[in-house]
């Protein structure tokens, strides 16, 4: 019955300490998605190569994927608002780093291979931190909202971040046209300090876990063990990492904008932008009306319809039905991640929410990195069109496998 009052679909911000982390995430967010968009851009324009792209991702998702198990440990035992400030802090000078290699004195002392090179060392240092930051946000927003509003506090949540992630990926494919590249990273770099000073407004948030309680390794199992024993959940990370992993042809819009469509940095911008746009729309769609039943059916419909999405955009050779197409893929794709947040919100325990969200973090990390760089090799030995068809094929593969393979989630409703 605690959950008829997710029925106020502003029940979550009228917490003002919830207000105060989603501005901050908002503001942090999109100067990461401007980042992110700036260097797919930088990278390929330096190189001319699709693989290049591709390692951008994998740069990322080593070190990310790598830390992803003892970070969760590390958050359980730790104050959640130091980790989530000084994180901030370090993504700031990773993007001042990549603010001086833009710069001129930088191209007239070294070459483009090894200001690449930088780049992807930047990012590499970017999933470091992305292991400890990122699983932070989740765990924070159930210390601050009661457990009876979780649904439409994670709804929020990522209503918030997708948010962010349209206008920092429009915002940087403007920039880079009329700012070039240095004048995008003052701006990213004002963006994410300006986030650090909105997030101070967080109130302490001590760990419920002693220091030496238990032996690292064993707390890193115990973790594991509840996502593994824990159907419903190890069912709708899986779905999600397999499919994104195939499906990531935002990877290759930098060729598509370029070189398929020539639509150049502003077209890239939004092509980049589309599947959030789409997100956005059905995000507030759920939170004024959310899921009633059936949402394990649902989420597999929301899946396999996003693979359609990416072969269709594949085969597009007209930007409006490239956009539409990625536009409707990321209104699935926020189905499946409301479901999913959903899910995890709801049955890990206080306890081990640091654990349980990097579990979640690094399935998230490899299906999204890990995808950019099986689209940059798959481009590479098949040609760009065929080798987002095959992605978008290979989705529709494993949604039909994981339908038959998991009749539990299929059946799961909350």
């Amino acid at each position: 019955m605690s959950l008829t009052r997710k029925q106020d679909p502003l029940e979550a911000v009228k917490i003002p300490e919830y207000r105060s982390l989603m501005a901050g995430r908002f503001i942090f967010i999109m100067g990461l998605r401007m980042m992110g968009t700036l260097v797919g851009w930088w990278i390929y324009n330096l190189t001319n190569d699709p693989l290049a792209i591709g390692l951008v991702g994998l740069s990322e998702v080593i070190p990310a994927v790598s830390l992803a198990l003892y970070a969760g440990h590390v958050i359980d035992l730790s104050e959640k608002r130091k980790m989530i400030l000084r994180g901030v802090l370090i993504y700031a000078l990773c993007a001042l780093i990549l603010l001086m290699l833009s710069t001129k004195f930088t191209s007239a002392h070294l070459t483009n291979h090894w200001i690449a090179v930088c780049i992807y060392a930047v990012i590499f240092c970017t999933g470091i931190t992305r292991a400890f930051t990122g699983p932070v946000f989740g765990v924070l927003v159930a210390y601050i909202v009661p457990k009876n509003i979780l649904q439409n506090a994670t709804t929020w949540n990522q209503g918030v971040w997708l948010t962010a992630s349209v206008v920092g990926h429009a915002m940087g494919g403007l920039l880079i046209s009329y700012a070039g590249i240095t004048g995008t990273l003052i701006v990213i770099c004002s963006l994410i300090l300006a986030a650090f000073f909105v997030m101070l407004q967080l109130k302490p948030k001590p760990a419920l876990n002693e220091p030496g309680e238990k032996k690292t390794w064993d707390s890193v199992k115990e973790g594991l063990r509840f996502v593994f024993k824990t159907k419903e959940v190890l069912g709708a990370l899986s779905l999600d990492l397999f499919a994104v992993l195939f499906g990531g042809a935002v990877a290759m819009v930098p060729v598509y904008a370029r070189d398929i469509l020539k639509v150049g940095a502003i077209g890239f911008g939004w092509l980049n932008a589309a599947m959030d746009i789409g997100s956005i729309c059905i995000v507030v769609m759920l939170t004024v009306f959310p899921l009633q039943r059936q949402q394990g059916r649902k989420l597999f419909f929301a899946v396999g319809g996003f693979g359609t999405c990416i072969i269709i955009f594949a085969l597009s050779k007209f930007f409006w039905l490239s956009f539409f197409a990625l536009m409707l893929s990321g209104m699935l794709d926020g189905i499946s991640v409301v479901i999913r947040g959903t899910i995890l919100q709801l049955k890990t325990p206080d306890n081990m929410r640091g654990r349980v969200m990097s579990v979640n973090s690094m399935f998230i990390n490899s299906s999204n990195e890990l995808g950019q760089f099986e689209s940059g090799v798959a481009a590479k030995m098949l040609g760009v069109v065929p080798s987002v068809v095959f992605g978008g094929c290979m989705t529709l593969l494993v949604v039909i496998t994981t339908w038959f393979k998991a009749p539990s989630l299929r059946k799961m409703e909350y």
